[in-house]
């Protein structure tokens, strides 16, 4: 059977726990997430995502990526330079299978994800 999922208000969820980002720039920088779902095949996920102010890198070679902001604001720049967004409350993001970069953290961020891998 399909079931159909449906999620409140996560600008309030709680996240649990922040931890380190590993792949921070910034010391200090830490990180939160839950994972509200995911496909049966395991290749789809979705959840709700949480960081502190500072700068890391990001690897979408595996996965491609849709970000929603829910709070705060960030800069994302592509490694090959001229793909640079300034995002922020209510903005969409899609991060490309193939993509790389680094994020700018300029206040805490909040954002929903939907992560879809090529296999």
């Amino acid at each position: 059977m399909i079931g159909l999922d449906s999620f409140g208000d996560l600008s309030a969820l709680d996240l649990g726990e922040f931890a380190p980002k590993p792949t921070t720039f910034t010391e200090g920088q830490v990180e939160a997430a839950k994972q509200l779902w995911v496909s049966e095949n395991g290749f789809t996920k979705m959840g709700v995502w949480e960081c502190t102010p500072g700068r890391f890198s990001a690897d979408r070679t595996k996965s491609s990526e849709i970000c929603h902001i829910l709070s705060g604001s960030a800069t994302v720049v592509g490694k090959q330079g001229g793909d640079e967004r300034r995002i922020g409350p209510g903005d969409v993001l899609v991060l490309p299978l193939g993509w790389e970069g680094e994020w700018t953290i300029h206040e805490q961020l909040r954002k929903t994800y939907v992560l879809t891998s090529a296999s």
